[in-house]
């Protein structure tokens, strides 16, 4: 068979001119525009030849590594039975991001938005002896998860790719070694597919276990806020802890006083009554010496709603995504008029501790009941004295202290972090970024093995619950990432190891020679094992095609026609810009050499 280069006449493509009205970002435009995706639905996608191309070589990335670390790779259904996850609890505790359907015979499945419990089954039903160990297993699966609000293209969609990876020892410190093993894994694909990433501490969610790290991406247009520190701390703002402050003694301290505030139903207004009629000798008051009390509700998986209400110092918000992270699986929703009928003791604008948690009306026996659960931010240590809510309208009190006047039922880690915020590990103040999550890998320790039974004989005939480690990379959402980080004002610019082609061949003008120069050099590329576009359009202005392969990324572009009457032709470099003329006469072998030096070097990232 003769060797077939890919020609852009015959190329199942359609180039736009104008960003697609549903577009966010640059990544989502541009892949719309280039005809490497096609809308189907809110989140949902269409892969088109391009786009398929591009996502092959960076699941071939993906695979390599992960065979370098010996995980074999296998493939699960997408569509499961509700049983291994009502054995997780994952039915309910997923809630309204599942795919749920039944089949003609009324039995329940869902659409798979991961796949822990069919990775324990599998082991466990093909492992039974400690000889077996250590196991890792991978995938590169569709995934589904029904998105409240999908946007940004594949940054977040409804359906997506996704590599997971499963590891399966004896004990913890085995377990260590595998996740250590998988984590040196994902630092070389990212890498490898040229894309920054921080590493940071994360909370395990719905997953579970205990240690948990993310991959993210710096970006602008990341749905993730994380921190550094420059002393090397680095966590996702979610998972990050606040300093605790020491206790202050107040055996000293005034009993606190009611006073009347009207219309004080903010801290900004607050503050400012306080230093007008009751100001301190020492300072002006500030709203981090108010005691916020923010209400939510939560709702539960299986849709019950119960309020909570949350303390924090004035001068913060909560921070819905920790808050979310702190409660999960519940995922808290704002109080509505129809929950403060519920519960007449709050006053808005006026909640004190006075109504809440261990303060407030006894609860029945089985903890239900009573007052409203209450939760306090670290910062809110005994001896601490508050200007806070009195539960009547226009009124404060000055003066509360902590574990003298009221209590609490918990602590929790809701407050937004802010620049400048002290490091927990005391190593130096935090700094703000976004970032885009492309993986995420956790220790899981024994809580699905446990859950499905998932057991080996030890050396010495005993039974063991094996434990598990959880290592997953959103493809899809690294090949958007990769657009992103990678284009220009003209269109994409991709790397050349994930690239559609290597080389674009641009045959200009109408001289039958133009063509048959390119055409041949096209196919010299070809045989030496280069990945060939020739854009062979007869009646197709050259203005046309460059602006087709700007918008459409290939990293080396060869300009066939106005030079060839001397014998050379035009070398264009997408990502630099750079403009160069080489020989008719060895143009392929030049430029196959410069590919391959180009993918060589990509590959020892």
């Amino acid at each position: 068979m003769g060797i077939v280069v890919t020609k852009m006449s015959s190329l199942f493509v359609r180039t736009l001119r104008e960003d697609p009205a549903e577009a966010e970002v640059a990544s989502h435009k541009l892949l719309l525009r280039a005809g490497y995706i096609r809308r189907s639905a809110p989140g949902i996608y269409t892969w088109l030849p391009l786009g398929l191309r591009v996502l092959g070589k960076i699941e071939a990335i993906v695979r390599e590594e992960m065979e370098r670390i010996g995980a074999q790779e296998v493939h699960f259904p997408a569509l499961l039975p509700r049983e291994p996850y009502e054995a997780s609890n994952r039915w309910s505790d997923y809630g309204p991001n599942l795919f749920r359907l039944k089949d003609r015979r009324g039995n329940d499945f869902l659409l798979a938005p991961t796949h822990e419990e069919m990775f324990t089954l599998l082991v466990k039903d093909l492992c039974s002896s400690y000889k077996d160990l250590p196991l890792a297993l991978f995938q590169i699966q569709t995934k589904y998860r029904d998105e409240a609000r999908p946007r940004a293209g594949l940054i977040r969609g409804r359906e997506f790719i996704m590599k997971d990876a499963y590891s399966f020892d004896i004990d913890d410190d085995a377990l260590a070694l595998s996740y250590e093993t998988q984590r040196g894994a994902y630092e070389r694909v990212f890498a490898r597919l040229g894309l920054e990433v921080v590493i940071v501490s994360a909370m395990s969610g719905a997953m579970g276990g205990s240690r948990s790290e993310e991959f993210l991406h710096p970006s602008p247009i990341g749905e993730d806020t994380f921190v550094r520190s420059p002393g090397g701390y680095a966590a996702n703002t979610e998972a990050v802890t606040t300093p605790v402050p020491d206790s202050v003694d107040a055996s000293g301290a005034p009993a606190a006083r009611e006073f009347p505030t009207p219309g004080t139903a903010t801290i900004e207004t607050l503050v400012a009554f306080a230093n007008e009629h009751h100001p301190r000798e020492d300072r002006q008051w500030t709203a981090a010496d108010t005691l916020k009390n923010v209400v939510v509700a939560l709702v539960q998986p299986d849709g019950t709603r119960e309020l909570l209400v949350v303390g924090v110092p004035g001068d913060r918000e909560v921070d819905m995504k920790r808050l979310e992270a702190a409660v999960t699986p519940a995922e808290p929703a704002a109080a509505t008029e129809e929950d403060f009928k519920r519960h007449p003791e709050l006053v808005a604008g006026y909640i004190g501790p006075g109504v809440l948690g261990p303060n407030g009306a006894p609860r029945d026996e089985d903890g239900t009941g009573g007052a409203v659960r209450y939760l306090l931010d670290p910062r809110v240590v005994d001896g601490t004295a508050w200007i806070t809510g009195a539960n009547q309208a226009d009124t404060h009190v000055f003066g509360l202290v902590k574990g003298r006047d009221f209590e609490a039922d918990g602590v929790i880690e809701a407050a937004e972090v802010r620049a400048g915020d002290p490091a927990p590990d005391g190593s130096g103040p935090l700094e703000l970024a976004r970032g885009i999550e492309l993986g995420h890998v956790f220790q899981l320790g024994r809580l699905y093995a446990e859950a499905l039974g998932l057991t080996v004989l030890d050396e010495n005939g005993k039974s063991r619950v094996v434990t598990m480690g959880s290592y997953g990379i959103g493809v899809t959402r690294a090949l958007a990432a990769v657009a992103e980080s990678t284009h220009d004002d003209a269109g994409l610019a991709w790397p050349v190891q994930v690239a559609p082609f290597h080389v674009h061949v641009i045959a200009t003008g109408k001289e039958a020679e133009v063509f048959e120069a390119a055409a041949a050099i096209a196919s010299d590329l070809e045989g030496r094992g280069i990945e060939v576009l020739y854009d062979d359009r007869p009646k197709v202005s050259a203005g046309v095609k460059f602006a087709d392969a700007e918008l459409l990324g290939v990293p080396y572009t060869l300009v066939v026609g106005r030079g060839l009457a001397t014998g050379v032709v035009e070398l264009r470099e997408r990502a630099s810009g750079e403009r160069g003329e080489v020989p008719v006469e060895g143009a392929a072998a030049q430029v196959a050499e410069r590919v391959t030096a180009a993918l060589a070097a990509a590959r020892e990232l």
